[in-house]
């Protein structure tokens, strides 16, 4: 049996945040575990130059196609993705999946998640399987699992202002630390929403991979 990777481009400022995707990917490796990335096949929102942190005005990407280069090529067109087919679920962080797997980063909390990553992630939860979403990306959880599920972005209060008003419940965590929420088999972590340098983002990211991978059943094959 295989975990999701779920990715959103590639790029911090409109994609998946290379750094956190790159550690989540480790983490699951070092731990044995197999892997499968995944992401929505759409234009991105938005096409930002990194060099300038300005939006490139005329200049179109695919999320799909953009996030290979994280996977090495090794993905799939998260609508061709069956849940049954996987124990986990893991969404690194990056400004993509605000604006692509969903978008929060516009609407905040009137925010919709794109049809097929929604479609996805709540098969998962509806069957108790385990899922850690990192940085920026818990956004997305209140709008799969529901009012009063427990969730972190680490301490900023206006996003966590707005995830309570989504109906989820904030709780202030330290970066090299994780969220668990027992109940629905969640697990979050602040990454680089508080990390100021790369060995704080991989303490976080690996206590999270660690809680959500110690939740699958004993008998699970990786």
């Amino acid at each position: 049996m295989k975990v999701a990777v779920v990715l959103s481009g590639c790029g911090v400022f409109d994609g998946s945040e290379i750094h956190e995707s790159v550690l989540t990917l480790l983490a699951l490796s070092c731990a044995g575990v197999t892997y499968q990335c995944m992401a929505p096949n759409m234009a991105q929102t938005q096409v930002v130059n990194h060099l300038t942190g300005q939006i490139a005005e005329g200049e179109s990407r695919n999320v799909l196609i953009e996030a290979a280069r994280i996977a090495r090529g090794d993905i799939i067109d998260i609508a061709n993705a069956d849940s049954h087919d996987y124990a986990a679920v893991f969404f690194p962080g990056g400004f993509g999946a605000a604006k692509n797997l969903s978008d929060f980063a516009f609407k905040g909390s009137a925010c919709e998640l794109q049809p097929d990553v929604l479609r996805f992630a709540k098969a998962m939860a509806a069957a108790h399987k385990p899922a850690c979403y990192i940085c920026i990306a818990p956004t997305l959880i209140p709008r799969i699992y529901g009012a009063g599920v427990k969730l972190t972005i680490g301490n900023d209060q206006d996003t966590a202002q707005t995830i309570e008003a989504m109906g989820g419940e904030h709780i202030d965590c330290p970066v090299q630390e994780c969220v668990i929420d027992a109940g629905h088999k969640l697990v979050s972590t602040p990454a680089y929403m508080l990390a100021q340098n790369l060995a704080e983002a991989a303490a976080g990211i690996e206590a999270a991979v660690v809680a959500t991978l110690a939740m699958l059943p004993a008998n699970s094959n990786m």
